[in-house]
C-alpha cells in the first residue's frame, strides 16, 4: 500500500505498514483521499533528524487546531478528533525516511497516547529518541531527494522554513479499507483556503498560481497524468515494470476485431506488403487454442508500421472490418527483462548458499536416484508394504531378484545346512583375534547346529529327548532346593 505525496520540492512515495499498524494507515490513507493534506506546511524541520507536517494550517496560524483525525472530520463530537495510537513493538526510528504519527497523552489518561493528523518523517538514521512518542506506520521508498532538500533548507529558530514548503497533492497508490460512512472523495484537488493562503512567507508565485485561468479539461488531463506516473512508480516498485517511462515499441502494430477463422500466415502475406515483418502472431487461448480475434504485428521499420497503420484502417478481412492502432503493450519488454533478470539471479544464486543451484540438482538427482525400488535404495528398512514379511529387510521377492511368484527365471533358493554356516563363520573367523574367537557368543549355537556335541544328547527313562546340559542345570537346581 503506498501513497504520492506531490510537495514544492519533489515527490515523496510512502509505502504503508498496513500489517503492523492497521489503524493508523487507514487514518493517514482517508486523510488523504479526502485532500486533507493539500497545502499543508512542512514545519519543525530539524537538521539531520526530522520534519514534521499534517496540520493544513501550521503553527504559523493562530487559528490552528492542530489537525483532526479523518474520523474526527466526519463527526460532530470533538472526542474523535483524535484516537489511540497503537505501537507495534518491532518498528522503531532507525533509518532514514521513517514515518510515523505525531502523539500526545490523552487527556483522560496520561498513559495513553493519541494521534490525530500530523505526522513526522526523520531525517537521519539512529533517531531512536522518537520511539514511544511517535506512532510508526509507513517508510519513504522514493523521494530521498526531496528529504534533503528540506533537510538543507534555511529556518528559524522555530524549525519553519523561510521559503515555504508544502504538500501540494496526494495520490494514492492502494487503499485496502473501506469508506467509513460520510465519506465524500472531492473529484478535484480544492484551492487552498484563505487562511491558508495567510500562512504564506515566501512563495514561488509561479507555482501558486500556475493553475488560474487553466480550463477544467486540462486539469483532469494534468490530474489523469500525475496518477499515470504514480500508478507507472508503483508497478516498477514491484518489479512489473523495468522503469516507469518505460514506452511501448513503435514498430508492433496492434490489430482487432478479426474474424476467429483468420491464421497467423494471412495477416503476414496481407500485412507484408507494407514492409519485412519480423514477427506475426495471433493471440490464442492458452487452453482451447481459439482465436481471441486480436494480434500483434512487428514490423522491421517504424515507417513500415506508420504505412500499415494509414492503409489498413477498416479494411475487410474475412468478412470482419479490422481495427488498426499503434501498440500500446510493454509485455515484450517486460517479459525480456524479467527473463535477464532471473537469468542473472540464478547465476549470482549458483554462486553461493548451500552449494547453490547446481548443487541443489545433483542432489535432487540423487534423491530420485535414491528413492527407485530397488535393492540399492537407502530409503526406510520397511518404506513398502508390500516388502515387509518374515523373509527380512526386503521380503521373499526381492531376495528372488524383485522378481516374486511372477519371476520367470527367478534363481532358485537354496537353505543352508549347518556345514555352510560352519564353513562360512570359519572365515570371518579368520580375521579376527584368538581371544575374540574364544569370546564369541555363537560359538556355543555354532556347535549345537555342526553336531559336534551329539554325545551330549540322548533319551530319559521315558523317552523324550534331553540334552544334557539341561539335565545338569535341572540337577543342580534341585540340589539348591534341598
Amino acid at each position: 500500500m503506498s501513497v504520492l505525496l506531490e510537495t514544492t520540492v519533489g515527490d515523496i512515495v510512502i509505502d504503508l505498514l498496513v500489517e503492523h499498524a492497521p489503524k493508523l494507515c487507514e487514518n493517514f490513507l482517508k486523510l488523504c483521499k479526502t485532500k486533507y493534506y493539500n497545502f499543508a506546511p512542512v514545519h519543525s524541520v530539524q537538521k539531520n533528524f526530522s520534519f514534521q507536517t499534517g496540520d493544513p494550517l501550521g503553527p504559523l496560524s493562530t487559528a490552528s487546531d492542530g489537525g483532526s483525525s479523518i474520523w474526527g472530520n466526519l463527526s460532530s463530537d470533538p472526542r474523535d478528533r483524535t484516537f489511540p495510537a497503537l505501537f507495534h513493538p518491532k518498528l522503531k526510528h532507525l533509518e532514514r525516511g521513517t514515518v510515523s504519527m505525531a502523539t500526545v497523552p490523552s487527556v483522560s489518561d496520561p498513559d495513553t497516547r493519541v494521534a490525530g493528523s500530523q505526522f513526522i518523517i526523520t531525517l537521519g538514521e539512529d533517531t531512536d529518541f522518537l520511539d514511544g512518542k511517535a506512532a510508526i506506520f509507513g517508510k519513504v521508498v522514493e523521494g530521498f531527494d526531496a528529504l534533503e532538500k528540506i533537510n538543507q533548507a534555511i529556518v528559524d529558530e522555530k524549525g519553519y522554513p523561510l521559503v515555504d514548503i508544502r504538500i501540494k497533492h496526494t495520490v494514492i497508490l492502494d487503499d485496502p479499507y473501506p469508506d467509513p460512512s460520510g465519506l465524500r472523495e472531492p473529484s478535484a484537488s480544492p484551492p487552498p483556503t484563505e487562511q491558508q493562503l495567510q500562512t504564506v512567507r515566501i512563495a514561488d508565485e509561479a507555482a501558486l498560481h500556475e493553475d488560474d485561468g487553466v480550463d477544467e479539461e486540462t486539469l483532469e488531463r494534468k490530474r489523469r497524468e500525475r496518477e499515470a506516473n504514480a500508478q507507472a512508480l508503483t508497478l516498477e516498485m514491484m518489479g512489473d515494470l523495468p522503469f516507469a517511462e518505460v514506452k511501448p515499441p513503435e514498430n508492433v502494430l496492434f490489430v482487432a476485431k478479426l474474424n476467429p477463422v483468420t491464421a497467423d500466415e494471412d495477416l503476414e502475406l496481407i500485412f507484408g506488403r507494407f514492409g519485412k515483418i519480423l514477427s506475426c502472431e495471433v493471440i490464442r487461448d492458452a487452453k482451447t487454442g481459439d482465436s481471441l480475434q486480436y494480434a500483434f504485428i512487428e514490423y522491421d521499420e517504424k515507417a513500415s508500421c506508420e504505412a500499415a497503420y494509414f492503409k489498413m484502417q477498416g479494411v475487410l478481412i474475412d468478412d470482419r472490418r479490422i481495427h488498426v492502432d499503434f501498440s500500446q503493450s510493454v509485455s515484450r519488454i517486460s517479459d525480456i527483462w524479467r527473463n535477464n533478470a532471473n537469468n542473472k539471479r540464478r547465476a549470482n544464486a549458483s554462486r553461493g548458499g548451500w552449494g547453490g543451484v547446481d548443487e541443489l540438482e545433483k542432489r535432487r538427482q540423487y534423491r530420485k536416484e535414491a528413492d527407485r525400488p530397488s535393492g540399492r535404495s537407502y530409503g526406510m528398512v520397511y518404506d513398502n508394504e508390500d516388502m515387509r514379511g518374515r523373509h527380512g529387510h526386503g521380503g521373499a521377492d526381492e531376495r528372488r531378484g524383485q522378481g516374486g511368484e511372477d519371476a520367470d527365471e527367478a534363481p532358485p533358493t537354496r537353505h543352508r545346512t549347518g556345514r555352510d554356516r560352519d564353513r562360512d563363520y570359519s572365515r570371518k573367523s579368520r580375521s579376527r583375534s584368538p581371544r575374540r574367537r574364544e569370546r564369541s557368543p555363537d560359538r556355543r549355537h555354532r556347535d549345537w547346529a555342526s553336531g559336534r556335541d551329539k554325545e551330549r544328547r540322548g533319551r530319559d527313562s521315558d523317552g523324550r529327548a534331553y540334552h544334557r546340559r539341561d539335565r545338569d542345570q535341572d540337577r543342580r537346581r534341585d540340589d539348591r532346593r534341598r
